[in-house]
């Protein structure tokens, strides 16, 4: 619980307070004087009469009455001190900086929870233990530095880590980012980053709050809550970004489908921000400037300005706030007075996936007549390294007001030792001030033009130091969709049916070794074309039987050629279980024998053999996050480049259509050298309607439908393995 006390208290103690401010009690105390704190603060240090100019409890049962304690003594003590403060001194809110808790031993984690008891009994709030502390514009409860430059429009901060905390914000203040609050929740038993979320979205203000949030996520305790208040943030106008580090080991370690092999707990991750409109980052040199990309659109969307200035079809997306919605590539001029950083800019937005459009005509030509001899227009526009202010001006109007194909205007423009950068820099901060496209400053010389940087920063800007992690930054924004929709999509979906399958499916209590140690049964093909056919997923023809006679009568039937498979073997493929192309009874006779030998084979399956591009679909239930749902190229191709996309289900058309282009092999699936390109329509409410089954089987584990073939208009389910734990 978020309560007054703890946001706006008009007293605060700090429980191990010291004149050692090279130690943590010490370190809070400078930083809530040096910070401005405006109530009463108070200190209890048993060996000190005074504590840096402020007088000195030696008990804390001398104490007057309190808001907010501030604990930086051993973890034993804690617990009692908790106690007291709060059932004596009408303490209702606390910061544990202390470590030694959960996160350390088990006796630590009894610690906790006396601390986490006692508050529930009083009704406090709780940061920590184990953390660094809140930074607000109200005081200053940390104890580390760098103390970023506070606004109430800068961004919110949340972390899971005190110390990377402290490095993010590092490569913060560098760029010029400035802060509304630091939340650092450490081991976050009662108070965690999705209750962080909660209390800015229920309190959420868009006239005096921030509207930008950055999140660095070691562990999600509740994956719905953070969907359920990221979700309704964003659509309220915010932006959300987050690192979430530790998800790189695999959700299954003895993997028994394809989807087993590549699905893992970074894939639920991945899901969950592309399901919240969460733009997920890697580094804290990516968190932080995306953060900067996001400060430098807000005031011209703000404003309504950016909008204005737009005719491309981005306008729409900017005037509403969301950056998630564009699909469309953005358009950049970039101006550099050296050649080589606007290659690599190039270089980069274009692997993004946006456009540096060439400037030609009447227009570039007027231009190019207006900068130095030599000067180049073509976009880059390089103005050279003998290029001054008046030159930046110049071609910052141009792109402003002449060429309507540009979008945004990027500026690299450090310092070659020939022209004075203020003068520069006093026209930067002034176009970025009046022009209503955004300008993103790229100043590499923050050592040589030191001084002149910090003068530009000051004046509330950011800067891209590098051009190539701001691309980077810019296309993680583009290519993150809007928060989904978290309706059902039923759209004749039997549930009914689909039900009454699996309510009689019978499922082994004994522990089933093919399915990497976990209790459950892979259902056989018949109940697998049973279920997908309640879900209205096509699905091919096929028999499955362990008598000869019968298959090779259903093959005649169905008409030549055919493909068999193995029954009973999980991967086929690798036990040589598969077929194709068979053009004969006798082949087909001929492979049912030697089917029948492979071990633990009970039955071969036959089906009319097709042609396409073939596809995969797949989904694996994560424990506190539901089904994720894989798609992909499929075959071989789907474990050999596990070019998958991610998401959660119930899917929504709108995010099973943004997976399916965020795939690296898209262009093959759109169609490439006069190939013909999939029915992706047909593709995306397949993914849909796979995503609804899973909703009402929730027994469902894991499945494949690999391959999914793919040939004009159709777009059928060739192979499908499902496995049900009850």
């Amino acid at each position: 619980m978020i309560n007054r006390q703890l946001l706006e208290p008009e007293s605060i103690v700090v429980i191990g307070g010291s004149n050692n401010v090279h130690k943590p009690g010490g370190a809070v105390v400078r930083n809530l004087m040096s910070g401005g704190y405006g109530g009463v603060l108070r200190i209890v240090n048993p060996k000190e009469d005074e504590v840096q100019g402020i007088k000195a409890f030696h008990d804390a049962r001398e104490l007057p009455p309190t808001d907010l304690a501030i604990l930086v003594v051993a973890a034993r003590f804690c617990p009692d001190y908790v106690e007291l403060l709060a059932s004596e001194k009408g303490v209702r809110a606390f910061i544990i900086i202390s470590a030694g808790f959960s996160e350390e031993t088990p006796e630590g984690a009894l610690l906790e929870q006396r601390i986490v008891d006692t508050c529930q009994q009083y009704g406090c709030a709780l940061i920590g233990p184990n953390c660094i502390g809140l930074l607000t514009r109200w005081h200053h409860s940390v104890f580390t530095k760098p103390i970023p430059q506070l606004n109430p429009r800068g961004v919110d901060f949340i972390s899971g880590s005190g110390a990377t905390a402290v490095f993010i914000l590092e490569s913060a203040v560098t760029k010029g980012l400035q802060f509304n609050s630091v939340w650092s929740v450490g081991n976050g038993k009662q108070i965690g980053i999705e209750s962080v979320l909660e209390y800015m979205d229920e309190h959420f203000d868009a006239e005096h709050d921030s509207p930008v949030k950055l999140l660095y996520i070691e562990n999600i305790a509740d994956p719905d809550k953070l969907l359920y208040h990221a979700t309704s943030l964003i659509r309220k106008g915010c932006r959300i970004a987050a690192i979430k580090a530790g998800s790189s080991e695999s959700g299954s370690r003895a993997a028994s489908s394809h989807t087993g092999a590549i699905a893992s707990s970074d894939a639920a991750v991945e899901a969950l921000f592309r399901k919240a409109g969460i733009v997920r980052c890697f580094s804290r040199e990516e968190l932080t400037t995306v953060g900067c990309i996001f400060k430098s659109l807000e005031w011209k969307v703000e404003s309504g300005e950016f909008a204005t200035a737009m005719p491309s079809p981005n306008e729409t997306a900017v005037a509403n706030s969301t950056l998630y919605a564009l699909h469309s590539p953005l358009s950049c001029a970039i101006i550099t007075h050296a050649g080589g950083p606007g290659v690599m800019l190039t270089d980069a937005l274009s692997k993004g996936g946006m456009n540096v459009p060439a400037l030609k005509g009447e227009r570039a030509d007027e231009l190019k007549a207006k900068l130095l001899p030599g000067s180049s227009v073509s976009n880059p526009i390089d103005i050279l390294a003998t290029g001054s202010a008046k030159e930046l001006e110049t071609a910052i109007d141009f792109c402003e007001q002449q060429f309507p194909e540009v979008d945004a205007i990027m500026v690299i423009f450090g310092t070659p030792g020939l022209v004075k950068i203020f003068e520069v820099y006093d026209v930067l901060d002034r176009k970025i001030r009046e022009c209503r496209k955004p300008i993103f400053p790229i100043l590499p010389s923050v050592s040589t033009a030191g001084p002149e940087v910090q003068e530009f920063l000051k004046r509330g800007h950011v800067n891209f130091s590098d051009e190539v992690t701001l691309a980077t930054a810019l296309t993680q924004i583009m290519k993150t969709p809007a928060p989904a929709d978290q309706n059902v999509v039923i759209n004749g979906v039997d549930v009914p049916r689909i039900r009454k399958i699996i309510d009689g499916i019978e499922v082994p209590a004994v522990t089933d070794g093919a399915s990497g140690g976990t209790s459950g049964t892979w259902v056989t093909p018949s109940i697998v074309h049973e279920l997908l056919s309640a879900a209205g997923i096509a699905t091919v023809p096929e028999f499955v039987s362990a008598n000869k006679d019968e298959v090779l009568a259903f093959a005649e039937k169905a008409g030549f050629p055919v493909v068999a498979k193995v029954v009973g073997p999980v991967h086929k493929s690798d036990v040589g279980g598969v077929a194709l192309n068979i053009r004969s009874k006798e082949v087909l006779s001929a492979e049912f024998d030697r089917m029948m030998q492979i071990p633990d084979a009970t039955a071969v399956m036959v089906q009319k053999m097709l042609k396409g591009i073939e596809l995969f679909i797949g989904a694996k239930y994560e424990e506190r996050f539901g089904h994720v749902v894989l798609c992909g190229l499929g075959g071989i191709f789907v474990e050999v480049l596990k070019d998958v996309s991610s998401g959660l289900a119930p899917l929504s058309y709108e995010e099973a259509n943004s997976m399916i282009h965020s795939l690296r092999g898209y262009k093959i699936l759109k169609g490439t050298r006069g190939q013909q390109g999939i029915n992706e329509r047909k593709y995306a409410e397949i993914i849909v309607r796979l995503s609804t089954l899973l909703r009402f089987a929730t027994e469902i584990k894991e499945m494949d439908i690999n391959p999914l073939l793919a040939d004009g208009d159709d777009v059928i389910a060739v192979d499908a393995r499902i496995r049900i734990e009850k």
